[in-house]
């Protein structure tokens, strides 16, 4: 019997790593899988020790999706499988949710395939670095399941015809593309890609962990909103931000030409 974690945790300072630990079915996101990851999310992100977070994969898949073997065995059951299928795809759906809800940066650290609803990972985590050999997917229309909640996400992260050439393809695309699409931010060696991860989260935990909650707060609710009412938001959310004592601090530090003193 298998007693390892199904997801795995490890601490570097400031920097917390969880690894999919499903090697054996490709880091495929069982519903077991998807309450791990969602719970591990939500406690760092109350964690004052944690500053980012990094999610990897073990083995040589960084996730290759749902997994469709549990799926397809709920078929048999007496709805067909409709309340299995609502429960999975309403928490992923809420686990991905929570990563972008997540006060603490979360990276993805993108060791190879990520497919179908592990590309959805990689692009529901606010930065992502990626394996020179990692390959992503939205290959849903070849087996017949389009990649409707996948889709969420990649939209917006890519153009829309760059989303629709993946999500109606269903190809693979190298690492170097998913770059220059803006899918990923940076490719490095294989063997960096977690190392490189750590090293991101290591930077932005230099800076003011409160304006950190603030801005990635503000990123994403935003991005909902029409121009007009996005700047009426922004500017309000700075207007507190410079009433905060970090605000405070950062900005006397520069004009006094010191370095900041951020308050705990």
């Amino acid at each position: 019997m298998n007693n390892e974690p199904i997801l795995r945790r490890d601490d570097r300072g400031p920097v917390t790593i969880l690894t999919l630990n499903r090697p054996e079915a490709r880091n495929s996101l069982s519903l077991e899988m998807i309450g791990a990851l969602q719970g591990a999310v939500q406690d760092l992100g109350g964690n004052d020790a944690v500053r980012a977070i990094v999610v990897t994969g073990a083995g040589t898949a960084f996730s290759s999706g749902h997994d469709l073997k549990e799926l397809t065995a709920h078929r048999n059951d007496p709805d067909r499988g409709r309340d299995f299928f609502a429960k999975t795809m309403n928490a992923c759906s809420d686990m991905m949710l929570a990563i972008v809800r997540c006060p603490k940066p979360v990276i993805a650290g993108v060791n190879g395939i990520a497919t179908a609803a592990g590309c959805q990972l990689v692009a529901s985590c606010d930065l992502a670095v990626a394996a020179g050999d990692a390959r992503f997917a939205t290959p849903g229309v070849n087996i017949g399941l389009f990649c409707s909640t996948p889709m969420v996400a990649l939209s917006r992260n890519i153009s829309r015809k760059a989303a629709m050439e993946m999500l109606l393809f269903g190809e693979l695309v190298s690492a170097q593309d998913a770059q220059a699409l803006g899918l990923v931010n940076r490719v490095v060696a294989n063997d960096r890609v977690v190392n490189e991860a750590v090293e991101f989260g290591r930077r932005i935990a230099e800076k003011p962990k409160r304006t950190l909650k603030i801005g990635k707060e503000a990123f994403y609710r935003q991005l909902d909103l029409s121009l007009e009412d996005a700047y009426h938001y922004a500017s309000a959310v700075m207007v507190e931000n410079m009433l905060d004592d970090e605000a405070k601090e950062g900005i006397g530090a520069f004009i006094d030409k010191r370095p900041p003193r951020w308050p705990e």
